[in-house]
């Protein structure tokens, strides 16, 4: 038996129902949290870590996650861009502490070893001791002890980073049907970052994804996306998974702000309803097609346009009944002051306290609470079936929740 067999926990067998289930104990298990660090966020994925437009001249960085572990992205003097794990190769440690800066090397507070921006250790004090006595042995080689560095991908002002050294291309990565969409809003023209937020929520990693990854609820839960049209189940949908299941995008167009025999389900809807100040109602046409295009690219970024309001949601993972969601708000270096003030307003729909995204963060704080306590307990995810299709024209469906655990058994072997 070999190591790695030795050491596999002996989880529950996943129900025989197959992807139509989603067992409960996946949401709050320890050590299957612990594999998802290594297999997922450590493995074999380009995980998004932060947009060019961040660190525009060198020396600027930023402090950035991967899972759970801190990385730092730098722009060195040749600017060539770098990521780092933030953590000191003497002791072990978290040197970084900000989130954005400027500098020509970072210096560990505890012993003030000194790497360049480049992640190559520079200097050691003491190294040669003090008068012949301590210090260091003959044969240390700083060559040897620089900090971790990860692979780097970019693609028109995003910069993705993985710890694993035989990556595929970023564009084979996406997949053709996603590199699309992606190309959609990352068009080469460069990027401007609007603001920042972050929200913890108390509840495991996945459920945000499976969020996303799920339009049935939107028609349903979201009462002010439904009521003033932004997003409802009767208006035109499109629904777009890869072939290996991990990405996959959901787009609609705006529709009527009033009852149809085909939405009269939608509770949530409420009719005439106003708001005192519309301006946030008040798109305009900025793309060829699509009113909302969320895409899900594994294992850590969401893509939200959502009207005019552009934004990337970074999964954070603190544990197995907590993530951070880091939102980065952007728009292009081109658009004028007007634009900016009409992305910003509509970023209001968005956000910890969104119109529209505090319903998830509350929705699934009470999802965790339920799942914890029964974990031999599972979902049912069998809207539109068992399986999963690439491509669907309607969104009361399930099928991205089933191809995402699909992809996410195989990596788990599971």
């Amino acid at each position: 038996m070999s190591s790695e067999s030795a050491s596999t926990p002996n989880w529950p067998e996943w129900p025989r129902e197959g992807l139509s289930r989603i067992p409960y104990w996946v949401y709050s298990d320890a050590a299957l949290y612990a594999r998802e660090q290594e297999r997922i966020f450590a493995g074999q994925s380009w995980n998004y870590v932060a947009l060019e437009g961040e660190i525009p001249n060198a020396g600027d960085w930023r402090r950035t996650w991967v899972g759970d572990r801190s990385v730092i992205v730098v722009r060195d003097a040749k600017n060539e861009i770098h990521v780092l794990e933030n953590r000191c190769a003497h002791r072990g440690v978290q040197f970084c502490q900000t989130h954005l800066g400027h500098g020509t090397e970072f210096m560990c507070p505890y012993h003030q070893w000194t790497y360049n921006l480049e992640g190559s250790l520079v200097g050691v004090p003491f190294r040669r001791g003090i008068q012949k006595k301590g210090g260091m042995p003959a044969e240390f080689d700083m060559k040897q002890h620089g900090l971790r560095k990860l692979s780097v991908a970019r693609r028109h002002g995003v910069i993705f980073a993985s710890f694993a050294q035989d990556m595929p291309d970023l564009g084979d990565y996406l997949t053709p049907p996603i590199l699309e969409l992606f190309d959609r809003v990352f068009d080469g023209r460069k990027l401007k970052v609007l603001g920042y937020s972050r929200q913890q929520t108390p509840a495991n990693w996945k459920l945000m994804f499976e969020n996303i990854k799920d339009p049935y609820h939107a028609s349903l839960l979201h009462v002010f996306l439904l009521s003033f049209g932004l997003n409802r189940a009767d208006a035109p949908n499109r629904i777009v998974i890869d072939p290996t299941g991990r990405h996959a995008a959901g787009m609609s167009w705006r529709a009527e702000q009033k009852r149809t025999e085909d939405n009269k389900e939608m509770r949530s809807l409420i009719e005439g309803l106003k708001l005192q100040g519309d301006s946030m109602l008040q798109p305009m046409r900025e793309y060829e097609r699509y009113t909302i295009c969320l895409m899900t690219i594994w294992p850590n970024m969401i893509v939200q346009q959502q009207s005019n309001t552009l934004a990337i949601r970074q999964l954070v993972t603190r544990g197995p009944q907590a993530f951070e969601l880091a939102w980065t708000f952007f728009g292009y270096e081109s658009d004028d002051a007007e634009m900016d003030l009409r992305r910003l307003r509509q970023a209001n729909l968005m956000g910890p306290a969104g119109f529209v995204s505090i319903d998830d963060s509350e929705v699934l704080g009470f999802t965790q609470q339920g799942v914890a306590r029964a974990p031999e307990a599972a979902g049912v995810v069998e809207m539109d079936g068992h399986g999963w299709a690439e491509e669907a024209d309607h969104a009361i469906t399930e099928s991205e929740l089933r191809a995402f655990y699909q992809a996410y058994r195989a990596i788990m072997d599971i």
